[in-house]
């Protein structure tokens, strides 16, 4: 192809571009002072596991709606007025739907021999109102039709609808890790370009089957609920000991209620399913006790400030934060106290250190997060704006927004930060890590991580950032799963990960100029 030789005009622009970046990073004002106190009081004096310790062993799984979400968002409300932080606030969004707890759960197999089950109760599914004994059967329902085998044969009894596998795949790898320097190099490189998807291209004409998959689970649910059965026993995703667990029933106010549902460890699930398909009777004993929350169907935001203190700037606005909701099943600890302690972690140290804040530095712990987004959406919306099918619509505070930091993916060591696609932050990344290089924060990418809350912000064009982080034993072990513990959560990483947060708002709140924004994405 004929290659153009570019004009002295583009010459000049090219030599800019290039040269922006060098020039980002001898402007960028570093106190060094500053940092350096913060990072002796994250690394010397932290707070960190003890604010982990609390959310976690105190307090437990904060399911949105819980009470013990409640009751550990005003722990964390007289934490933040302790650290000076001004207004401590609840910000109430909604409608969310029902709370939900579960309060005993108590499973196992009589017959023909007596074993206990690791098992665990599904959210927002309904208790069994006592001790219920029934035998266990294993049931085909592939589609509507099946569902007429089945009626006038299910009453009392406790409900397996999916074939065991014959075996589990070992663990050959280790189920922990962290970042490799080549791993890193390849998260630092920009995506490559997808191909284009259509009604008949990949994942084109999935909308019937979809309807079909949903039309057959609703008639499952009614068979359970006509039948009147003991419950539902449901295999866990995981294995050697770990479940991972979700909702198996609905939380809006209206919802018919389902039945007990016990999710049950892959290894007891199969060898329910061996013996019956050996034509051998299952019995199973079990326990559990749920309630459901109706009187308040909204949740809310955990939000508190440190003022600005610069006359012209102090209107302006810094935000960390992270979600404070998690699953039921173990403690949410990974996902995601470690986040919301780094955060609060994060907001000790800027205000004991005493380091300035021209801007204001605010807090968001969010819940709903777990069922999309629900509460870092809502406060967005309800301060900043929204996007709607005629465009993006702004509130005064849109204008006053600097920048968003987030953390939500485990206990691991921030090794970077995801640009979101803001390519104009990457020189001041740049130079903003460059103390933290003996801490392993060395990689930039222009790609974005899904799935957690800076989206909300970014979706309105505000600047929203998620860092890099070594995996750890997130998505082997401990993500939504029985295992996500306090004892799953690493200790000298919380250190480093609330002094590099603590670091960037601090910068951030004290640089001349808010960051920079995408360009805008006109609508058509």
């Amino acid at each position: 192809m004929l290659r153009r030789v570019p004009t002295i005009a583009c010459r000049a622009v090219l030599a800019l571009a290039f040269a922006a970046p060098l020039l980002a990073q001898q402007t960028e004002k570093l106190d060094m002072a500053s940092l350096g106190k913060i990072r002796d009081e994250g690394m010397n004096r932290s707070k960190v596991m003890e604010i982990t310790s609390y959310l976690t062993d105190v307090y437990g799984a904060r399911l949105t709606g819980s009470p013990q979400t409640r009751a550990a968002g005003d722990w964390v409300l007289g934490q933040l007025k302790g650290w000076g932080a001004t207004n401590p606030r609840f910000e109430t969004w909604g409608p969310f739907g029902r709370g939900w707890s579960n309060e005993k759960i108590s499973a196992r197999v009589i017959a023909p021999n007596a074993y206990p089950l690791i098992a665990y109760s599904g959210a927002w599914s309904t208790g069994t109102n006592g001790v219920v004994t029934g035998e266990v059967i294993l049931v085909h329902i592939d589609s509507i039709v099946d569902i007429a085998n089945y009626r006038g044969k299910l009453g009392g009894k406790w409900v397996m609808m999916t074939a065991a596998p014959d075996s589990l795949v070992p663990h050959w790898m280790a189920q922990g890790s962290r970042y490799t320097d080549g791993r890193l190099d390849t998260i630092a490189m920009p995506p490559q370009p997808q191909p284009a998807r259509g009604p008949g291209g990949p994942g084109g004409g999935n909308a019937g089957r979809f309807q079909a998959q949903r039309e057959l689970a609703d008639a499952r649910a009614e068979l359970l609920r006509s039948e009147k059965v003991a419950g539902v026993l449901q295999m866990g995703r995981g294995d050697g000991g770990t479940v991972f667990a979700s909702a198996t029933g609905s939380r809006a106010a209206d919802a018919p209620p389902s039945p007990p549902t016990i999710i049950v460890s892959a290894e007891h699930y199969g060898r329910i399913a061996r013996t019956l398909a050996k034509g051998i009777p299952v019995k199973v004993e079990a326990e559990v006790a749920n309630t459901f929350y109706d009187a308040d169907l909204n949740s809310f935001n955990i939000v508190a400030e440190l003022p600005g203190s610069d006359r012209r700037l102090k209107d302006e606005l810094v935000m960390l934060g992270a979600h404070f909701d998690s699953w039921h099943t173990g403690t949410g600890a990974t996902d995601n106290a470690a986040g919301s302690a780094v955060m609060l972690e994060a907001m000790r140290i800027l205000h004991t250190t005493g380091v300035p804040l021209r801007r204001t530095v605010r807090i968001g712990l969010w819940t709903g997060e777990e069922q999309g987004l629900l509460g870092s959406r809502a406060y967005v919306r309800d301060h900043f704006g929204a996007r709607d099918s005629t465009g993006l619509h702004t509130k005064p505070e849109h204008d006053k927004f600097s920048a968003y930091f987030n953390v939500d993916n485990g206990t691991g060591a921030i090794r970077g930060v995801y640009q979101q696609g803001n390519e104009l932050v990457a020189p001041i990344f740049k130079a903003w890590m460059e103390p933290f290089k003996d801490l392993g924060m060395t990689t930039l990418t222009i790609r974005n991580t899904g799935g957690t809350d800076h989206q909300s912000f970014d979706g309105v064009g505000l600047p929203g950032f998620q860092f890099i982080q070594d995996p750890i034993e997130y998505d082997t072990r401990t993500h939504h799963s029985n295992q996500d513990v306090y004892e799953r959560v690493q200790a000298m990483d919380m250190k480093k990960n609330s002094v590099i947060v603590a670091s960037f708002v601090f910068l951030a709140a004290n640089r001349d100029d808010k960051l920079p924004r995408k360009p805008a994405v006109l609508t058509p």
